[in-house]
């Protein structure tokens, strides 16, 4: 039996702007999948990953940058061989509002995952603006928070002149995980009904049991643990929106019992549902 994971969830918020660079081996397994309140750039330098990320599987290659909002659920493997990727992580609140308007769709840029790609001819000037980001990660001194603070700006407006923005993604880009994606796709869309593990799979045309094994293997939790997770998500943005009561958000997303809600939101928010609106 696959050994259970359980989702990272990190409510620290970060203090300043981090970058670094890492080189992943076949076969590299995640501790477990995560998400974090703030925005992530992930970009591939050589080889390639598998990518969950926003109720999709993407196979990313060389030359491929990966926007990953806050609060999105997220898990990288590793099947294809050696992988060196970058990493970026800022929040929405480090980029100048100066440099907003001159991003594509500038309303919502950090608002949603997006697959951009960066021309071969421009590779290595974006490889090196992001191992420079990395050095000054290193340094860590009193210059460093402003000095990555600038360079974050002048990395984003790299990206938007040099990169191609993929608004309607190709299907070459996803990888052959399509049944898994219809299986997130079911659960998001029908997470506030009583649907059950053989109906997710039904719907991504697999046995349960062997939807329950390849949902692990892309996303590196089960699916009834995915299901709980998304749930809790639309539950949380509720809390938020309106005035209705724990009890009637918690039934709308999908809890019949009030008291697991209440105990899976504090879990994965470190606060009661109640504590949390407030």
């Amino acid at each position: 039996m696959a050994k259970a994971r359980f989702i990272r969830i990190s409510n620290e918020k970060i203090e300043r702007i981090y970058a670094e660079s890492s080189v992943r081996q076949k076969g590299f397994v995640m501790a477990a999948p995560h998400c974090h309140p703030y925005c992530e750039l992930f970009f591939i330098e050589s080889g390639a990953c598998s990518f969950f990320v926003g109720n999709n599987v993407y196979d990313l290659h060389a030359g491929d940058f990966l926007l990953i909002p806050p609060q999105v659920f997220h898990y990288t493997r590793y099947p294809f061989g050696a992988c060196k990727r970058h990493n970026v992580f800022f929040r929405t609140g480090d980029v100048y509002d100066s440099v907003l308007p001159l991003l594509p769709e500038k309303e919502n840029f950090f608002g949603r995952v997006r697959v951009f790609q960066v021309p071969e001819a421009y590779r290595g000037q974006i490889v090196a603006h992001i191992e420079r980001m990395a050095r000054e990660n290193k340094i860590d001194d009193e210059r460093s928070e402003m000095m990555l603070e600038l360079l974050l700006q002048e990395f984003l407006l790299l990206c938007a002149r040099e990169c191609t923005f993929l608004h309607d993604l190709p299907e070459a880009i996803h990888t052959t995980d399509a049944p898994i994606v219809k299986a997130a796709q079911f659960i998001d869309f029908n997470y506030m009904e009583e649907i059950t593990t053989a109906d997710i799979a039904a719907a991504a045309g697999y046995s349960p049991n062997y939807l329950s094994r390849k949902f692990r293997e892309a996303a590196g939790i089960g699916v009834h643990e995915y299901l709980v997770f998304i749930r809790l998500q639309h539950a949380a943005l509720e809390l938020l929106s309106t005035s209705d009561s724990v009890t009637d958000i918690a039934l709308r997303c999908g809890f019949s019992d009030g008291n697991y809600f209440k105990d899976a939101f504090k879990k994965k928010y470190g606060v009661t549902p109640s504590r949390y609106r407030k």
